[in-house]
C-alpha cells in the first residue's frame, strides 16, 4: 500500500505591493513601540485664590456708569 499524496504546501502571502520587508519591519517595530509607551496619570486637587477685587471692579463700574449717563443724559 502507498501513502497518499499530499498537498503541496501553499506559498506565504506576499506584501503588499511598494512594502519592502524593511519597510514591514520598520512598521511592526512601531507597531511595538507604540504598544508599549507608558501612559503617565497626573491627578490635581483644585486650588482656591481669594483676591480682593473691589476697588478695581467700583472704578469699572463707576466709569461704566459715566459713560452710560454722558450717552444717555435723560436717563435719570
Amino acid at each position: 500500500m502507498t501513502a497518499p499524496a499530499r498537498a503541496a504546501p501553499k506559498p506565504a502571502a506576499a506584501p503588499p505591493a511598494g512594502l519592502t520587508p524593511a519597510a514591514l519591519a520598520v512598521l511592526a517595530a512601531m507597531a511595538l513601540a507604540v504598544g508599549c509607551a507608558p501612559t503617565v496619570h497626573v491627578k490635581v486637587d483644585p486650588i482656591t485664590i481669594y483676591a480682593k477685587l473691589d476697588a478695581n471692579v467700583r472704578l469699572s463700574l463707576d466709569q461704566d456708569v459715566k459713560d452710560l449717563i454722558q450717552k444717555n443724559p435723560n436717563l435719570f
